[in-house]
C-alpha cells in the first residue's frame, strides 16, 4: 500500500492505493490522485521498469538508477530517477513520466478551463 498527498492546482489531494509491490502501489496512488484532474492519464501505461545499481562498493547504501518506459496510444518514452533510495528513484521516474505525458499532450488544467472529472 502507498499513501500520498499532493497539491494539484492549489487543491490538496490525499489518497492511498494497493499494488503488486511498493512501486506499483506508488504508481497506482499517483494515477488515482491525478486522473480526476487529468483524465488523459488513464490512457498511459507503464510498460517496463528496470533498476541498476550504480556504485556497488557501498552495498545496500549504493545509488540506484530506475528506468521507466511508459506509453500511450500514440508514443513511448522513458524516464529516469537516481537516488540511494530505490523508492525515491522510482518516484522521480514515475512523476517525470506523468509530467512528460502532460507536456507532450500540451494539456494543463488551467489552459483547458475544466475542473476535476465529475465523481472524483
Amino acid at each position: 500500500e502507498a499513501t500520498i498527498q499532493l497539491e494539484v492546482a492549489g487543491e490538496t489531494v490525499h489518497t492511498a492505493a494497493l499494488g503488486e509491490g511498493p512501486v506499483n502501489a506508488l504508481d497506482n496512488a499517483l494515477r488515482k490522485a491525478l486522473t480526476c484532474f487529468y483524465p488523459q492519464l488513464a490512457e498511459m501505461s507503464l510498460s517496463d521498469y528496470k533498476v541498476r545499481v550504480l556504485s556497488s562498493e557501498h552495498g545496500t547504501g549504493s545509488r540506484v538508477r530506475v528506468l521507466i518506459e511508459s506509453s500511450d496510444h500514440h508514443s513511448q518514452w522513458g524516464t529516469v530517477g537516481v537516488s540511494h533510495d530505490i523508492l525515491e528513484a522510482s518516484w522521480q521516474a514515475l512523476v517525470d513520466a506523468i509530467s512528460y505525458k502532460l507536456h507532450k499532450d500540451k494539456i494543463s488544467r488551467q489552459d483547458d478551463g475544466q475542473d476535476k472529472t465529475p465523481g472524483c
